[in-house]
C-alpha cells in the first residue's frame, strides 16, 4: 500500500509470540521434517487458492484473527526494514513463531528504506540467508517480497528500474540459498502510472527515465508499460503479485463508493476504464506474468476503502461488493494461475485521503459475518497445527 508505514510486531506482540510451543525456533536441526504452508519451490501447483492476511501485528495476534475468521490463514504477511536491525530480526522471528502455530506460510515483505545500495551489501545478503535458513529449519516456509510497489513514486526504491532489477536478483540469490524460501515480485496496479508528484518520481534526463520510456516518445506517462521495466527475470522470480485495492471510483480518492461491477477482473487484466478514464493502456498483468511466464499469481494486498470520517453506514455494501468480485466463481474459473489472496486487515490513517480508513473485514461483527459466509470452498487455509522440526 502506497505511502504507508507498517509495523511488524510491537514489543508486546513479540513477547506473546515468544511463548514456547511444540515447534519453537530454539536451535534448529540441519533440516526440517515438515515445512508450514506452501512448499518453497512448488508454489501454485495445487488446485486451491491460499487465503492470507496482512495483519496489524501491533494490535492483533494471528491466533485471535484465526479464531474470528473461523479458519487458520494459509499465509500471513509481515513487513520489515532491510537491512535488518536487531529489532527487525526479533520481529521477524516473532511473526514466524505465530505463523508456525497456524501451520501457515510467512510472506516477508522487505522494505529497503535506506536505499537499494544498502540492500545489496554482501554481508546484508548473507544475513538474509542466515535468518531465512533458521526460520525454514524451524518448520516455516517463507516467501520474500522484496521492495513491493517499486513502480510507484512513494518509496525510496521506487521508479529506479535499473538498480531495482540488479538488487532484486542479488536478493533472490540470497533467498534461494535458504532451504525453503522463495521470492515474490509485486508491483502496484498500474492505473494512474507513473503516479506523478511522488517524492521519488523519476526525472527526465536520467538513465532510468529512458528505461521507463517504453514507447520511446520522450515522455514517461500512462502510455508506457508500468510493469516490464521493473521485472527482474524469470530466474529470480518465483511468484508474481500485485497490490490491488478499491480506493474509490474516481480521483481524488476518499469517497465511500461501491466498486463498479467487474472492476477487480478489469484491473487485473488491464481493461479497467475508471479512475478518470485513463487506465486502458495498462497491460494485462495476469496474461503476461501468470500465463505467459507461467508464474503463480498473488493478490498480495487487497481491501476496499471505507473513509470513517464519512461514517460507516456503507461499510458492508462497499466491502461485500469488493470481496464478492474477488471470491466469485467466475474469477476462479477464468484465472487458474491465481494462487493467493491476502486481505489487508488494517484500520489506519491514509495520507492520500487525509482520513482514517477502515480496510478491515473482521473487526465489525456484521461485516465479519458476511465476509466469513462468503469465503468460497476453493480457498485453502493453514493446518492449524504447529509444524515439527527435524
Amino acid at each position: 500500500m502506497r505511502t504507508t508505514t507498517r509495523r511488524a510486531l510491537s514489543a508486546a506482540a513479540v513477547a506473546l509470540a515468544g511463548v514456547l510451543s511444540s515447534c519453537s525456533a530454539g536451535s534448529p536441526g540441519p533440516t526440517a521434517s515438515a515445512s508450514c504452508g506452501v512448499p518453497a519451490r512448488t508454489e501454485g501447483t495445487g488446485s486451491g487458492v491460499s487465503y492470507g492476511v496482512n495483519l496489524d501485528w501491533g494490535h492483533q495476534q494471528l491466533a485471535d484473527y484465526a479464531q474470528a475468521l473461523g479458519h487458520h490463514p494459509a499465509v500471513a504477511v509481515s513487513f520489515s526494514g532491510f537491512p535488518f536491525t536487531d529489532t527487525d530480526r526479533t520481529n521477524v522471528h516473532g511473526a514466524a513463531d505465530q505463523v508456525r502455530r497456524q501451520g501457515a506460510t510467512l510472506l516477508l515483505t522487505l522494505e529497503p528504506h535506506r536505499g537499494l545500495a544498502a540492500a545489496s551489501d554482501p554481508g546484508v545478503l548473507k544475513d538474509l540467508t542466515d535468518l531465512l535458513t533458521e526460520i525454514n529449519r524451524s518448520g516455516v516456509g517463507v516467501i520474500v517480497r522484496f521492495g513491493q510497489e517499486m513502480n510507484g513514486s512513494w518509496y525510496e526504491w521506487g521508479e529506479q528500474p535499473t538498480a531495482y532489477v540488479a538488487v532484486f536478483r542479488k536478493v533472490a540469490a540470497a533467498v534461494h540459498a535458504a532451504p525453503s524460501s522463495t521470492t515474490m515480485w509485486a508491483p502496484n496496479y498500474g492505473g494512474g502510472y507513473p503516479f506523478a508528484g511522488g517524492k521519488y518520481q523519476t526525472r527526465k534526463g536520467t538513465g532510468d527515465f529512458a528505461v521507463l520510456d517504453t514507447n520511446h516518445d520522450g515522455a514517461v506517462d500512462g502510455r508506457d508499460d508500468p510493469y516490464a521495466p521493473y521485472y527482474p527475470g524469470d530466474a529470480a522470480v518465483d511468484w508474481v503479485g500485485m497490490s490491488l485495492y478499491h480506493w474509490g471510483n474516481a480521483y481524488p480518492w476518499g469517497a465511500n463508493v461501491v466498486p463498479e461491477p467487474g472492476k477487480f477482473v478489469q484491473q487485473l487484466t488491464g481493461t479497467y476504464n475508471g479512475a478518470g478514464g485513463n487506465d486502458l493502456a495498462v497491460p494485462d498483468f495476469y496474461a503476461e506474468y501468470g500465463v505467459g511466464r507461467k508464474k503463480p499469481v498473488a493478490i498480495a494486498e487487497t481491501a476496499a476503502l471505507l473513509n470513517t470520517s464519512q461514517g460507516a453506514g456503507d461499510a458492508l455494501a462497499i466491502k461485500r461488493a469488493w470481496w464478492g468480485q474477488i471470491f466469485s466463481a467466475d474469477v476462479r474459473a477464468k484465472f487458474p494461475a491465481l494462487k493467493m489472496v491476502n486481505w489487508f486487515e488494517w484500520d489506519k490513517y491514509e495520507t492520500e485521503v487525509k482520513a482514517q480508513v477502515d480496510w478491515t473485514a473482521i473487526k465489525d461483527p456484521a461485516v465479519r459475518a458476511a465476509f466469513t459466509a462468503a469465503l468460497p470452498s476453493w480457498l485453502s487455509y493453514g493446518s492449524g497445527q504447529s509444524c515439527s522440526q527435524g
